[in-house]
């Protein structure tokens, strides 16, 4: 039997796998698939198996029949005499492929291919932008804004669309269609028919991370490190740098000769305010440091709880705790320490208070044993 011819199918796969990098194997198996499909849709028939040369292109089309003794349906049997013309080794029970041509299936084949290789290259191409925007993960991206709204920003970042939900955003920020802005790659997920979709955010505190990477070279070489990000977005971060070399002053390499380069970030952050303040690994050191530009009496830490006991100058108490409790909420994100404030005076009226609960106590000891 003459099977269906299609050279120049071979020839487009071969040059796809060149231009596109799509292997033609890969290909070929799917149109193999779709062809089984096209052939029952088109032909009424489920018994039916369909090869494709994969060298010549050329497709072969087989009706799958059981060997009988005796035939009673022509479509789904065949007689033993004339299965063993095609393998002579068949037997009763067994199933044989017949060659067919259909009439019209080289049309039908034709289309298939096409449909098949137009998806399979929409397919490959989102793979390909997927892996390399998945790859790009915790980079910074820019885009103009195709759409803003209270729901969702979208940003054109060129192969893809960048997505920043409300949550991602930052709250004291209006973004407007046209404007170019940056992001923090969060993540890369599959949207609609396989889509790759690309959620960005600038409300991240890893957000804030990266630009500093970007301004300052000290830490994107290496020589500081980041060791902690706390943020409320759009008022205020807390960033705690250090370096283990002796002779470089992280906080004054972030901030720069007059503060220019801290000044870019918040440039790019529109105004939010940014405090450098420098690691250290005792606790105490570094809670007092979070704490600025308030100043600290003294520090009781209780490192079994990480629990800090904060005394601050009456004068202070409103600057440690903050507007809202800004301050001390951004020292405790900042640290991964509890920490509690108290003024001097409060703290010596506690003090006092404990004082006179102990006398109490002991008094009351002193009445039962006399009773006694």
């Amino acid at each position: 039997m003459k099977a269906i011819d299609n050279k120049e199918l071979i020839k487009a796969l071969e040059e796809l796998e060149k231009e596109k990098g799509i292997k033609k194997e890969y290909l070929l198996e799917a149109i193999d698939s779709a062809l089984i499909t096209a052939y029952k849709r088109n032909f009424d028939s489920e018994n039916v198996s369909i090869h494709m040369d994969h060298k010549t292109g050329a497709t072969h089309v087989y009706s799958v029949k059981e060997v009988v003794k005796k035939v009673e349906d022509e479509k789904t049997q065949i007689n033993l005499k004339d299965a063993k013309k095609i393998n002579k080794d068949v037997k009763t029970g067994e199933t044989v492929e017949v060659e067919i041509v259909p009439k019209d299936f080289g049309r039908i084949a034709a289309q298939t291919a096409k449909q098949v290789i137009v998806q399979k290259l929409r397919e490959a191409e989102r793979d390909i932008v997927f892996s390399e925007f998945n790859d790009r993960k915790g980079e910074i991206v820019s885009g103009l804004i195709q759409k803003a709204d209270s729901n969702i920003v979208v940003m054109d970042l060129g192969k893809l669309e960048g997505v920043m939900p409300p949550k991602e955003q930052i709250p004291t920020e209006t973004y407007h269609v046209n404007d170019k802005i940056k992001g923090y790659v969060l993540n890369v997920e599959r949207g609609a028919k396989g889509v790759p979709q690309v959620i960005v955010s600038r409300s991240n505190p890893d957000f804030v991370r990266k630009l500093l990477e970007f301004e300052i070279p000290e830490i994107y070489e290496g020589v500081i490190e980041i060791k902690s990000v706390a943020r409320d977005p759009g008022n205020r971060s807390k960033v705690a740098v250090y370096s283990p070399d002796p002779n470089i002053d992280p906080v004054g390499s972030c901030v720069g000769q007059k503060g220019v380069r801290i000044q870019n970030v918040i440039n790019e952050l529109n105004g939010e305010k940014i405090d450098v303040i420098e690691w250290d690994e005792d606790p105490s050191i570094y809670i007092v440091a979070a704490l600025l530009p308030a100043k600290i009496l003294a520090v009781d830490i209780k490192e079994e709880e990480k629990f800090a006991q904060v005394i601050v100058p009456d004068d202070q108490l409103s600057l440690a705790i903050g507007k809202g409790g800004q301050n001390v909420r951004l020292a405790v994100k900042l640290t991964g320490w509890k920490i509690d404030i108290k003024s001097e005076t409060q703290f010596r009226e506690m003090l006092q208070s404990a004082s006179e609960e102990e006398i109490e106590e002991v008094e009351e000891v002193e009445e039962t044993e006399a009773d006694e």
